[in-house]
């Protein structure tokens, strides 16, 4: 049996949940999780070093790094392929809600 995933915290869901190409056809859906969206905005939109980003997200750097590889990799699949990106699912908990577990249901396929 595979050990259980440690939550990641997260700052809040996303207003936005889903992208989607305008002006092309859509050629499918791929699937992020919400801590791999936090990961990018901390690295990509505040302009966090991983170091820091991973404090924030209580995961290791290494672990940081490759929840954030995997955003990356998502977010060009979706671009270069026209495909719609939604955002659902993970293993997360709220940052500063006094360690009240939230967990959502796993993600779609890739």
């Amino acid at each position: 049996m595979p050990r259980p995933k440690k939550p990641r915290f997260v700052s809040g869901y996303p207003a936005i949940a889903a992208f989607v190409p305008h002006g092309v056809a859509v050629t499918g859906e791929i699937f992020m999780s919400v801590e791999e969206l936090e990961s990018i905005r901390l690295s990509d939109f505040e302009h966090l070093d991983q170091e820091t980003a991973s404090d924030m997200m209580e995961v290791s750097r290494h672990t940081y790094g490759r929840i954030l590889a995997a955003a990356r990799s998502i977010v060009a699949e979706a671009l270069v392929t026209g495909k719609a990106l939604k955002i659902e699912g993970g293993a997360y908990e709220f940052r500063g809600m006094g360690r009240r577990r939230r967990r959502r249901g796993g993600r779609g396929g890739r």
